[in-house]
């Protein structure tokens, strides 16, 4: 009998996959009850068999080949199956997975998916060991790795490899990321299909190591590698810098993904490589052929365009609280002051539900702006689960205005369950917009995140770690208010003898400095010495352009067949679309993929690995126990972690209301705390308990409703003084930096052991959400549409001056509105010029008034502008 196959299962509709946690447990400490570490043990007291992760990545120029190797060690009586769920890069072409068992390795194989599965069960109810990994039928960027059969006292150790390329990023980084946090996937109501089932500890509880180390080189010289994570120093391997070693730093947290960023020296050379085919594949196959991997960075002016109709389509759902919503509404207030006059704008929220500012499009004006602006500041997180279709199939109801091409930008954290439906809508309607997406924080699904940008012409960025949102997302507008490049081909050039089957999708957009990769199989015999060459042509405000480069045909060394794996992956996803557009109806679509998947050795979302181990031709003895791997996800927190209603809990209490939950109703009251609004958590922490344990928790809500103020009460009096200090501090200024000195050092002490993110949450929990915070902030609010600034009292104290010195230096020939302008753009250009990204735009918008009102005297007015700012702007600098 078939053993059944649970690592996707069924949720309740428009609920989220709950998170498990791990367990709480009481010691006999002096101080009373504490949190202890799990260890390797699951909430259910479980031995977790995964025992150390460690990750080899290897960089050439812009592609990267991981090599991660997972060693388990089944330290209990009786065997059992592993299954771990976990993040891979949404582009990833998984190439190689294999098993080592004592002195024998079992390489795995492709196989059809159902196929695939079946061997695996078959294997194991004969009491064999087994290995399966596939791929999500949801999501390409989450995979399931089981080990069945492993017997008691017995050690695996499992290599897993993929390759993928490097995305480009605004500032010329190539960045690589290792998915380390996995969070539970909302599923929408009505969804057809399972949900991944998604086995989650808070991220200091993860009971395994990880190691990772980096191998970079390149044709160029290496500048130098950033990461979100703790680095070692990085090495140079020789004298030129175009090798160079990087390794993580121990005791990584599992609190964030591991981010590299790679800066070359001139990093826009366009390239070419020339792969060998497999000796052993059949000519005129794409395993048999040479493949061509092609890197193009197009160049052409920087036209701006005033037209468009912008579309905000923000995250409003639980997830995003606290520090990731407040940096949206200021990252909102630049992105409405910088849009140009004459375009048309709407807001959406959305969540479980989805609301818009406007019923459709307004064209931008003073009074749309102020409107729309008045509504950003009440923005919450408070709409539910991450429900990302509905709004999406609203806008796209909506009719396009005419000359006014649309730009849609989507915010969010990316914890959606149909990530392929949503992807497969954009690209049904790129043929209306572009789409520029924006992943928010650790976990952001890169499948949903790079698929929306890719597939609807526009750019996808990240934010992670101490990523500010807003420099990104300008960068972003830049590209939305480039020119549209239309009429776009690619003509090749090769020997007589050869001819070129292009693999990759024909190209939908370009943007300046942006990188276009091409793939594409040469048939036929070509000598060494042989060139060829490929020509992309495009137009842009009707003038035509191209841009041409030359190769060698001469098979590169040492690449494996990475270039090969990656066209097979671009061209697997292809037909993937194509088989979810025809619903799965030709069979001869999937036919295509399954060929081309086991050819290949890349997995998809039709096939799987699998692998049996034979050897010694004994049968494992004893019921088979299933063990599920946990990983870091964010809502595995205590409430107590996560905002300040509950840090008035005194540490005892928020203990014992935890561990009055069983399992089941810890993950139903993560989902409600995360998902309403502080002062409505009560009840659904309260409906998640059983009605014999609601008594219980009437102790810890007496403590709620204390509040903070008896909490710290509890303090020394020194301390409590340091604490409103502290608090006075967060108010005005959310940074770690405002803190006193101090503070700064001894932050570990007493009530104020916070860190710069528990500071922001802080900061964001208590400060007034209706004024912008920080000097520029208030400066960029205080913009007119048109670009102007007024002379007031209010442009004065963001300039940090007074209304009288402002306004008795102003020349006298010069306009109030234009003197205030152009003190509004000194100011940014002498003291913000670090954050120019910004403000950028909103700054030309400004310049460009100033223009159209043929002020005279303006060198004059820039002169005496520095000297009542104590500047030393150049006129030339502010575009005059």
């Amino acid at each position: 009998m078939k053993r059944l196959r649970s690592w996707f299962k069924c949720i309740l509709p428009a609920e989220k996959t709950p998170a498990t946690s791990s367990v709480f447990v009481n010691s006999s400490s002096p101080g009373g009850p504490t949190m202890t570490h799990c260890g390797l043990i699951t909430t259910e007291r479980e031995q977790v068999p995964l025992k150390s992760i460690e990750v080899e990545l290897q960089v050439r120029d812009h592609v990267a080949t991981v090599v991660s190797t997972l060693s388990y060690d089944n330290k209990e009586d009786k065997p059992i199956e592993a299954v771990f769920v976990f993040p891979l890069p949404g582009d990833a072409a998984v190439c190689h997975f294999s098993a080592t068992v004592g002195q024998t390795q079992i390489v795995a194989e492709v196989k059809e998916k159902q196929q695939a599965r079946e061997e695996y069960d078959d294997a194991l109810s004969s009491g064999q060991q087994a290995f399966l990994l596939e791929e999500s039928d949801q999501s390409p960027d989450i995979f399931s790795l089981s080990v069945g059969s492993l017997p008691p006292g017995e050690s695996a150790s499992i290599r897993l490899e993929y390759v993928t390329e490097l995305a480009v990023q605004a500032d010329d980084g190539l960045r690589f990321c290792l998915p380390a946090v996995l969070n539970p996937r909302y599923q929408p109501q009505g969804s057809e299909g399972p949900s991944v089932k998604v086995t989650s500890v808070p991220a200091s509880q993860v009971p395994y190591t990880l190691s990772f180390s980096a191998r970079l080189s390149s044709p160029r010289p290496i500048s130098k590698v950033e990461s979100s994570s703790s680095l070692d120093p990085l090495q140079f391997l020789n004298a030129e810098q175009t090798q160079a070693t990087v390794k993580l730093a121990a005791g990584h947290k599992f609190d964030r993904d591991v981010e590299l960023l790679v800066y070359y020296k001139d990093a826009h050379q366009p390239s070419a490589v020339v792969e060998a085919g497999q000796a052993s594949a059949e000519p005129g196959s794409l395993m048999g052929d040479q493949v061509v991997m092609v890197s193009l960075y197009p160049e052409f002016p920087q036209a701006v365009t005033s037209k468009g109709e912008f579309v905000i389509l923000l995250d409003r759902s639980g997830s995003m609280q606290n520090a990731r919503i407040s940096s949206a509404r200021d990252t909102l207030l630049l992105l409405l002051k910088s849009l140009p006059m004459g375009c048309y704008f709407n807001i959406y929220g959305f969540g479980s539900t989805f609301e818009h500012m406007f019923p459709k499009s307004v064209e931008y004006s003073q009074q749309t702006m102020d409107e729309a602006l008045k509504m950003v500041k009440e923005v919450q997180a408070n709409l539910g689960g991450t429900e990302i279709l509905s709004p999406l199939q609203h806008i796209y109801s909506q009719p396009c205005i005419t000359n006014q091409p649309r730009q849609l930008f989507v915010f969010t954290d990316g914890e959606v369950g149909n990530t392929k439906k949503v992807i497969d809508l954009v690209k049904k309607n790129s043929g209306s917009h572009r789409c520029f997406s924006f992943g928010i924080g650790e976990g952001a699904s890169s499948a949903l995140i790079n698929g929306l940008a890719k597939e609807g012409g526009g750019h996808a960025q990240f934010i992670t770690g101490t990523d500010k949102m807003e420099p990104k997302v300008m960068q972003s507008l830049r590209f939305a208010l480039q020119t549209v490049v239309e009429n776009i081909s690619v003509t090749w050039d090769l020997p007589k003898e050869a001819s070129v089957t292009v693999l990759s999708p024909p190209i939908t957009a370009i943007f300046q400095g942006q990188r276009s990769l091409i793939y594409a199989q040469i048939t036929g015999q070509t000598s060494e010495v042989a060139e060829g060459s490929v020509k992309v042509k495009y137009s842009l405000a009707d003038q035509d352009f191209e841009n041409q480069l030359h190769f060698s045909l001469k098979p590169a060394e040492d690449t494996g067949l990475t270039v090969h794996r990656l066209a097979a992956r671009t061209l697997i996803r292809s037909l993937e679309l194509e088989d979810r557009e025809s619903r799965g109806r030709d069979g001869a679509i999937r036919k295509k993929m399954v060929e081309l998947s086991v050819q290949s050795g890349v997995s998809s979302s039709v096939t799987a690995f699998v692998a049996m181990n034979k050897s010694d031709g004994k049968n494992i003895q004893g019921p088979l126990v299933r063990r599920d791997i946990p990983v870091p996800g964010r809502f595995c927190e205590p409430p107590s972690r996560r905002d300040p209603f509950h840090q008035a809990l005194p540490s005892r209490e928020w203990e014992r209301s935890y561990e009055v939950l069983r399992p089941r109703e810890r993950e139903r009251t993560y989902e409600a705390l995360h998902h309403m609004p502080e002062m409505d958590r009560r009840n659904l922490f309260e409906a998640a308990l059983p009605s014999r344990e609601r008594e219980r928790t009437y102790e810890v809500y007496s403590c709620l409703d204390r509040g903070i103020a008896e909490e710290k009460a509890a303090l020394p009096s020194r301390e409590r003084r340091r604490s409103n200090e502290v608090m006075c501090c967060l108010r005005r200024d959310p940074s770690p930096q405002a803190l006193p000195s101090r503070e700064r050092e001894h932050s570990d002490d007493g009530y104020i052991r916070l860190d710069t993110s528990i500071a922001k949450e802080k900061a964001d929990y208590w400060s007034p959400q209706n004024s912008p915070t920080g000097p520029l902030l208030q400066l960029v609010s205080l913009q007119k549409a048109s670009g102007c600034w007024l002379l007031d009292s209010a442009l004065a104290a963001a300039l940090g001056k007074t209304s009288e010195e402002v306004e008795k230096a102003k020349p006298a020939q010069v306009n109030q509105d234009v003197w205030a302008t152009v003190l509004a753009l000194i100011w940014l250009h002498g003291f913000k010029a670090d954050a120019k990204e910004e403000w950028e735009l909103l700054a030309m918008k400004a310049v460009s008034w100033l223009r159209a009102q043929n002020a005279p005297c303006m060198k004059e007015c820039v002169e005496a502008g520095n000297t009542v700012l104590g500047c030393k702007v150049a006129t030339n600098a502010l575009g005059f």
